[in-house]
């Protein structure tokens, strides 16, 4: 296919408070071989060349592994790929001459920062709530690996734990929720012995953290699971709405 001409079609917002717009950007010698995120590398390259002020992104990695690359892309979370975050993306999943709408996040509960970067400080709060387990550091302690756990409990803990918190969840659900995030971090921990003793409190705290967030319930439409570039379950959310009603009922 060669390289393509494309247009792009950019969020540009100052900050928090500014009003923003969708700003075009033709590019020319796009390369099939590149990623999303060196596309508008070059971009950026090009602006700051002419003088003008270059598109913020957040990225880290670029390995599909941290969740910083989070970007919409033609209404999709991550672009027209399932199973894979921004960085991963290539450009030969698009043709010569097509026009790209890339946005940020847009939830209420993600402030953007500037242009196609978000504050997903949320996402941290919910986890300092009560994703972790509390450790004895008495020098008493129990090799992890000496207890045993079932091996389809270890395989679903496994699964929670892929989560990369990059919130295209959030994103894509219609209501703004987090409950995949939030289910997955409370699952991964809730599935092991290690996480047992706390798994009230933490459900409890993580969901009450949640809400004060500002996020939207959730109503089962299951584009979370769609959208997820990890493939999380929806069957982590029914985990916690179990282990949510556990908490409520019953006392410690």
């Amino acid at each position: 296919m060669g390289n393509m001409k494309l247009n792009l079609k950019i969020w540009r917002q100052d900050g928090p408070n500014a009003a923003g717009q969708l700003k075009d950007y033709p590019v020319n010698d796009v390369s099939e071989d590149m990623s999303f995120l060196e596309m508008l590398d070059v971009l950026n390259d090009d602006l700051v060349r002419k003088g003008d002020d270059p598109i913020a992104f957040d990225h880290d990695c670029r390995e599909g592994i941290c969740g910083s690359c989070s970007l919409f892309i033609n209404g999709e979370a991550h672009g027209p790929t399932r199973g894979i975050t921004t960085c991963q993306l290539h450009m030969r999943r698009f043709k010569d001459g097509d026009t790209i709408y890339v946005e940020p996040w847009r939830s209420a509960a993600f402030p953007v920062i500037k242009d196609l970067a978000t504050n997903r400080g949320a996402f941290d709060r919910i986890q300092a709530a009560g994703g972790f387990v509390s450790v004895n550091t008495s020098g008493n302690l129990v090799d992890g690996n000496a207890v045993p756990i079932p091996k389809d409990d270890a395989d679903k803990a496994f699964d929670a734990a892929t989560c990369i918190g990059c919130g295209a969840c959030v994103a894509t659900c219609p209501n703004g929720s987090a409950m995949l995030f939030t289910a997955a971090k409370v699952s991964q921990l809730s599935l092991l012995p290690q996480g047992k003793p706390e798994s009230k409190r933490r459900a409890l705290a993580m969901v009450e953290q949640m809400d004060k967030e500002g996020f939207g319930n959730c109503s089962n439409t299951g584009a979370c699971e769609v959208e997820c570039p990890k493939g999380i379950s929806l069957e982590h959310i029914a985990r916690l709405h179990r282990d949510y009603l556990v908490a409520t009922v019953t006392k410690e």
